[in-house]
């Protein structure tokens, strides 16, 4: 199975997978392509979640974070949480999930300009672009924030 079959997947950098919940069975094929860390922002109880996923991805030999990032509630302690998260993994290939991409691509283009330096347009998921437009107030503000995640 190809990973571009994965919800919403983006690679947004060489390093740097994203998408929404993979299936269960997906997650082999992450592991096959050479990641090493799988983080999770979603919820436990979101839809389509995986009940066993963190033995799953370990089962790949790959390490599980899973960050809980409720949808109407994003904090700078949450982004402080995934940077670290983050930091465990500094020259490995990373996969970062929520529900549908939407938490990930917020929390990466905030990841990508502080820690990385990356340029700003280089930062920006794809799914933004589509999302934006659509955001509510909490995820607006979260963007526009400039958040010290360190």
């Amino acid at each position: 199975m190809a990973l571009s079959e994965i919800y919403n997947f983006v690679q947004l950098t060489p390093r740097f997978g994203t998408s929404g919940q993979p299936t269960a069975a997906q997650f082999s094929d992450i592991g096959a392509a050479g990641y090493r860390g799988v983080i999770n922002l979603a919820m436990a109880d979101s839809d389509n979640a995986v009940p066993d996923e963190g033995s799953r991805v370990s089962a790949q030999g790959m390490i599980y974070v899973h960050i809980p990032v409720p949808f109407d509630a994003p904090t700078a302690a949450h982004l402080a949480e995934f940077t670290q998260a983050m930091a465990m993994f500094p020259e490995q290939k990373v996969w970062v999930h929520c529900v549908m991409n939407l938490r990930v691509s917020a929390f990466m283009y905030h990841y990508l300009l502080q820690t990385e330096g990356v340029a700003q347009e280089a930062a920006r998921s794809p799914i933004l672009a589509q999302w934006e437009p659509r955001m509510d107030e909490v995820w607006s503000q979260f963007m526009r924030a400039p958040i010290n995640a360190s």
